[in-house]
């Protein structure tokens, strides 16, 4: 069913339904839309068996109690990059691991309960993690848009 599927107006109705309220149930989305809850659960259905939809669950950082959101920028030498950035994903802090061009090796995301967890994240932890040249860090100040529906439904169809 994967390549023969294409996505049309009522998928995508589903699927906005879905952005606005993941819990929304069946007969919800149906009521919104004038449907049936058996065409929206066959939909749904469809889509994911095509690999064009996935239902996840995303959580704010502050509600695991992580006040700190720090980007880190890593240099690495006298190690492949991928192995430095595959160690560095293991520890809990990372949220997000890059590897990436330009001045720098790797790009992370890291959260901490607080800045009093900085020294020991850097100075302890990350540290004794072999190949780290460099790691400049920078402190988030303001989130100005944090959204994971980053792959709408029409560019992943053609993938």
């Amino acid at each position: 069913m994967g390549d023969n599927f294409s996505v049309d107006d009522i998928d995508l109705a589903i699927v906005e339904q879905l952005r606005i309220n993941g819990r929304a149930t069946n007969q919800q989305i149906a009521n919104n839309l004038g449907l049936t809850a058996a065409t929206v659960s066959t939909r749904i259905r469809r889509m994911e068996d095509a690999d064009k939809l996935r239902v996840v669950a995303v959580s704010d950082f502050s509600a695991h109690g992580y006040n700190v959101l720090m980007e880190l920028a890593i240099e690495v030498d006298g190690r492949p990059a991928s192995e430095v950035a595959a160690e560095l994903a293991e520890f809990p802090e990372v949220f997000a691991a890059h590897l990436v061009t330009g001045r720098y090796d790797i790009d992370m995301l890291v959260v901490l309960r607080d800045f009093s967890d900085l020294p020991d994240l850097l100075l302890d932890k990350f540290s004794k993690v072999r190949g780290i040249r460099s790691m400049m860090p920078a402190i988030a100040v303001d989130v100005l848009k944090y959204q994971f529906d980053v792959a709408p439904l029409e560019a992943r169809s053609q993938q």
